[in-house]
């Protein structure tokens, strides 16, 4: 009498579980041991033996049968790992809420916010443990960032405007965005600098002198970048007028100037409101009061007092008495030829 082996239990795949068990076996990022039980169940699935596909698979008999199984009775979640055995939690559910807790809702006596190593003390753990229940949380006490809500009640109205120079300038217009920088200190170094060498950056004294503090104003060209300059020893009306006098003496005559202003009081004043009723070719435009980053100057020209009055020393400048006045090239990104008047490149005189 022929002696019967152990029965091979009937396998059956539906056609969600053959998309499945195929994407396995052939996604690169799949892990090898789980497309190898993949194949296992593919091939079986076609009708061959347990051993035909061993060998083809170049594995044993018994791990053929095992994940056969296993797939009987578990399907496809019987191909996955089940979790490994490993020490017990040591950090429970409550103490993790007591650090998220504490974190988000008070401060240390005497400090203005926790460390983890005064939480750890706080909640009898290890620094380590509150490290990465912040990290899991993204909590992150000793950063802040600041924000600004303005008060404008035509802020929207406003920011319209603006943005609508910057986007579509009138026709035979010149827009300019117009800022000051109001005491510049004039330092100079007590020792002469030492040049950039090949291997050797610029090398300069620690200490300085002081020579007082010089302004500087600026208008940005909206469309071409360039920048007129110039610089005063005070920042009060009538060197603002200086300055407007200046960007008249830039400008051709038969260009509107709309002029992109904040709410500084030296812009506001009488002696402003005479000089641009006698010139009704200027227009100004004002930011919305606590969002002067709509200013294309104050966001982000790359014309700095640095740069622009000179990385070394500007000691004399600023202790000459005299105003300076320059028409820089800007580094901002020049727009189309068609997109409206450019300011001459000559510089104009105070």
């Amino acid at each position: 009498m022929r002696r019967l082996g152990r029965p091979i239990p009937k396998l059956e795949v539906s056609a969600e579980e053959r998309e499945a068990l195929e994407n396995w076996a052939r996604r690169p990022k799949t892990a090898q041991a789980t497309a190898l039980r993949a194949r296992v169940i593919l091939g079986c699935a076609a009708g061959t033996t347990n051993t035909a596909v061993a060998r083809e698979l170049r594995v044993t008999k018994q791990t053929v049968g095992k994940w056969r199984s296993r797939f009987v009775a578990k399907r496809l979640d019987g191909l996955l790992d089940e979790p490994r055995p490993g020490a017990p939690r040591t950090v429970t559910d409550a103490a993790v809420e007591r650090v998220v807790t504490l974190t988000l809702e008070t401060t240390p006596r005497d400090a203005t916010h926790w460390s983890t190593r005064g939480m750890a003390r706080q909640c009898g753990l290890s620094q380590s443990t509150v490290s990465r229940i912040w990290r899991a949380f993204s909590l992150q006490p000793h950063r802040t960032e600041t924000f600004k809500l303005s008060p404008d009640p035509l802020f929207i109205d406003k920011v319209r405007d603006i943005v609508g120079l910057y986007l579509n300038p009138p026709d035979k217009a010149l827009v300019l965005c117009v800022d000051e920088k109001a005491q510049i200190q004039a330092l100079d170094r007590g020792q002469p600098l030492l040049p950039m060498r090949p291997g050797q950056v610029e090398r300069r004294a620690h200490d300085y002198v002081r020579h007082g503090t010089t302004s500087l104003f600026a208008a940005l060209d909206t469309q071409s970048g360039r920048v007129i300059g110039q610089r005063d020893r005070r920042h009060r009306t009538i060197e603002f007028r200086k300055f407007l006098d200046t960007i008249d003496a830039a400008v051709p005559e038969d260009l509107d100037v709309h002029l992109i202003v904040d709410n500084y009081a030296t812009h506001k004043t009488a002696l402003i409101q005479r000089w641009l009723a006698k010139r009704p070719r200027y227009h100004l435009h004002f930011t919305p009061k606590g969002a002067s980053w709509i200013n294309l100057l104050s966001a982000g020209s790359r014309c700095s007092p640095r740069s622009s009055c000179g990385a070394a020393s500007i000691a004399a400048r600023a202790t000459s008495g005299t105003r300076s006045t320059t028409i820089w090239p800007c580094t901002t990104k020049r727009r189309s030829p068609s997109c409206g008047p450019r300011l001459p490149m000559s510089s104009s005189p105070a």
